[in-house]
């Protein structure tokens, strides 16, 4: 469990926190020929390795690095405008299986049984899951309900507020759930609720309504979820 945990950590910081969107352009542009596709996959195999912080992991961390870039690979060749968010979905889903092939190959050389090493790790990946990674993750999910704005009102926001205020909303979620508060959620979903009111009734647009309220339940169930699959796992340490 906590092999995976870790791989899971290093692929969430190589996957969303330290690939900008540069990159990703890059890499959709010129597919094989973009050498950030190879910095990107060298970078996997070097976290994975850090990460776990075992000499004997070098061989899995290079196994893990070369199914990430061959799935990368697969993904940036075969994808077109109108599938990128499928492909998304399958390119994660993917990479999080060889994620527990690597960890269950592992795991019969390696058993970590400090509570606190655990707990640490186990929490450290919990709260990056739930910043930028959900983010991109939401992002896509509702890709395909993006409603076309009638008013441009950029500048009456502050830059990427939306994006801070769903971290946060889901940090307090999280934090609520594993110390057992759970009427503050309630709370804090009715506060934001109160202040989002304003703007979508002055907007008058029920897609929109519509669209706010799919990503708020996504980002708080998001939240709640991985609160309880963090309560389940330090259960058995």
């Amino acid at each position: 469990m906590i092999i995976f945990v870790k791989l899971l950590l290093a692929h969430l910081i190589g996957d969303f926190i330290l690939q900008p969107n540069s990159w990703v352009s890059d890499k959709e542009h010129k597919v094989h020929r973009s050498p950030y596709l190879y910095l990107h996959t060298l970078l996997h195999g070097v976290l994975a390795f850090i990460i776990i912080g075992k000499t004997d992991f070098f061989g899995y961390a290079f196994a893990l690095a070369l199914s990430h870039g061959f799935i990368d690979f697969l993904k940036l060749k075969f994808q077109k405008k109108k599938t990128k968010r499928n492909w998304f979905i399958v390119d994660q889903l993917l990479h999080l299986v060889v994620l527990v092939v690597i960890s269950f190959l592992y795991n019969g050389q390696i058993i970590d049984f400090s509570f606190m090493d655990n707990l640490f790790w186990i929490m450290v990946t919990a709260l990056v899951l739930l910043t930028k990674p959900t983010s991109i993750i939401i992002k896509n999910i509702i890709s395909i309900w993006t409603p076309e704005s009638k008013n441009d009102k950029s500048d009456d926001s502050l830059q990427n507020a939306g994006n801070y205020i769903g971290i946060l909303e889901r940090l307090f979620v999280f934090y609520f759930v594993i110390t057992g508060h759970y009427e503050a959620i309630g709370f804090l979903l009715a506060a934001k609720s109160i202040f989002r009111f304003g703007d979508l009734k002055e907007a008058k647009d029920r897609k929109l309504t519509e669209y706010v309220l799919i990503g708020t339940l996504l980002s708080f169930g998001t939240a709640f979820l991985v609160g309880l699959l963090t309560n389940y796992c330090l259960l058995f340490f």
